[in-house]
């Protein structure tokens, strides 16, 4: 995989640094955005900046994702896979008193934005018989009272399905990725039993190393219940 380029949003820390380190090792070169210019620099010098490159983006923003792909191809002269990570958490107080304000940056960031990764990437991938993964939830496969959050993550579920059926036939493949609760900066205080983000990484190399007659269409990934 020395010449497989994998862009990763929502690259800075979590679920798509684990992801970018995981990926490193198994050989990709890799192509990180996120708002956080800092992040960005210090995971690159981690994981070796001659096979790294740094975008600095804000995913609601289509020209920002579009002169990253350019600076991608430039860089690199395609790419193979896309993991479209980026995401908000919610406010709480449910439907009837939670901050909307953070609703309307959540939605944008967890909806539009993935949207906007689809268009900028896909005449790219295309191009390689590509690989799409996105960054779904368990809470987009349930319902929780009151969660906005639960809502753009079952949209996330719907763009999946129906982005596969739009790529039916060309040979690509597309993922979703669903995670139950994880200890990263998402939660504030994540339970003992809560997943690590190396495990959701884990999972995207899983799929991504899949030879091109399989498509995985859904990993998803729960914490194991404590013991009673």
């Amino acid at each position: 995989m020395h010449d497989r380029v994998l862009l990763i949003t929502g690259a800075s820390s979590g679920i798509g640094a684990a992801t970018a380190r995981a990926a490193a090792r198994e050989g990709y070169k890799l192509v990180l955005a996120a708002r956080s210019a800092d992040k960005l620099t210090s995971l690159a010098q981690e994981l070796g900046p001659e096979n790294v490159l740094t975008c600095e983006v804000n995913v609601t923003d289509l020209s920002q994702q579009q002169a990253m792909v350019e600076h991608a191809l430039e860089t690199f002269g395609h790419i193979d896979a896309v993991f479209a990570n980026a995401g908000r958490g919610g406010s709480p107080g449910g439907f009837s008193s939670a901050d909307h304000e953070a609703w309307r940056e959540m939605i944008l960031t967890n909806i539009y934005g993935v949207g906007l990764t689809l268009q900028a990437c896909l005449p790219a991938l295309k191009r390689r018989q590509g690989h799409v993964l996105l960054t779904g939830s368990a809470a987009g496969r349930t319902t929780i009272p009151g969660s906005m959050y639960s809502a753009t993550k079952w949209a996330v579920t719907g763009i999946g399905y129906n982005l596969r059926e739009e790529l039916r036939g060309t040979g690509m493949r597309v993922t979703l990725i669903e995670p139950g609760m994880v200890d990263t900066p998402f939660f504030d205080e994540p339970p003992e039993y809560a997943l690590e983000d190396r495990d959701i990484a884990n999972a995207v190399v899983y799929a991504l190393s899949q030879p091109p007659h399989v498509d995985v269409n859904e990993i998803l990934i729960r914490p194991t219940p404590p013991k009673a």
